[in-house]
């Protein structure tokens, strides 16, 4: 405990020069203890250099560790043609009209199913065949036909299927998105390309597909140029072993 005298002391230090404050060795002469030596853990941190460790810790918390750069896609993006005909060869029952607008002139809300063959775009090979439903938009009469909004599959087997989906024109060509598939065809995007040779018994499809493997051969021949007179193959349509591909969907 400091005795009398040196409190005195020190009273008299700060009255007698209440402005100037005593100096470090004068106080632990006075006070008769060295405060580093009892107060070792207090030190003085520059204000800069807490405020710099404060931010570099909340952004730590915030962020936690150093985010991953993006990975490239490995996905193909080359586009690749496939050339497919749909021929009604009016022995499936399609298509079936449901009239539900129950109008004698198409309108607004009527659906039409509709199932048919389809081949290769060299006309050597039966693949399988088209599977979905139209629903009726528009009526054109100007243009004599209608406008449909359609979702639709190919079925090639055991290649497996590709999903299109979009407007689909009897008067004229049109664009529909590929929307999927699977089989080879998992994975696939782009679009197909319409185009009505006979409405609705021949229909002719260019393929741009993306996404996806190289195609097989068989399903790449040259295509016949689309004309209302084409045919497939007397074996591609008698479905022989040679002008198929493995299980063809019927």
């Amino acid at each position: 405990m400091a005795s009398a005298s040196s409190l005195k002391a020190i009273s008299s230090l700060y009255l007698t020069n209440p402005i100037k404050s005593a100096s470090p060795s004068q106080t632990q002469r006075l006070l008769g203890f060295n405060l580093s030596h009892s107060f070792p853990a207090l030190k003085s941190t520059p204000i800069h250099q807490a405020s710099s460790n404060s931010k570099s810790f909340n952004t730590a918390a915030f962020f936690g560790q150093k985010q991953k750069t993006a990975e490239p896609s490995t996905k193909p993006n080359k586009v690749q043609e496939l050339n497919v005909y749909e021929i009604n060869e009016r022995d499936r029952g399609s298509p079936a009209y449901l009239r539900l607008s129950k109008k004698e002139v198409n309108s607004l809300g009527d659906l039409v199913p509709f199932s048919n063959k389809i081949y290769s775009g060299d006309l050597e090979k039966r693949l399988g065949i088209t599977s979905g439903l139209c629903v009726l938009i528009q009526n054109v009469p100007e243009k004599k036909g209608d406008r449909y909004e359609a979702i639709y599959s190919f079925y090639f087997g055991d290649y497996g299927h590709i999903s299109v989906q979009g407007a689909y024109l009897t008067y004229e060509d049109t664009y529909l998105a590929v929307t999927g598939g699977s089989g080879i065809f998992e994975g696939v995007y782009g679009q197909v390309k319409l185009k009505q040779i006979v409405f609705p018994f021949k229909l002719f499809y260019t393929f741009y597909l993306k996404g996806i493997a190289d195609l097989p051969a068989e399903l790449t021949g040259k295509p016949v140029a689309p004309s209302p007179s084409v045919e497939p193959s007397p074996a591609a349509k008698a479905t022989e072993p040679q002008a198929t591909v493995k299980n063809f969907t019927n």
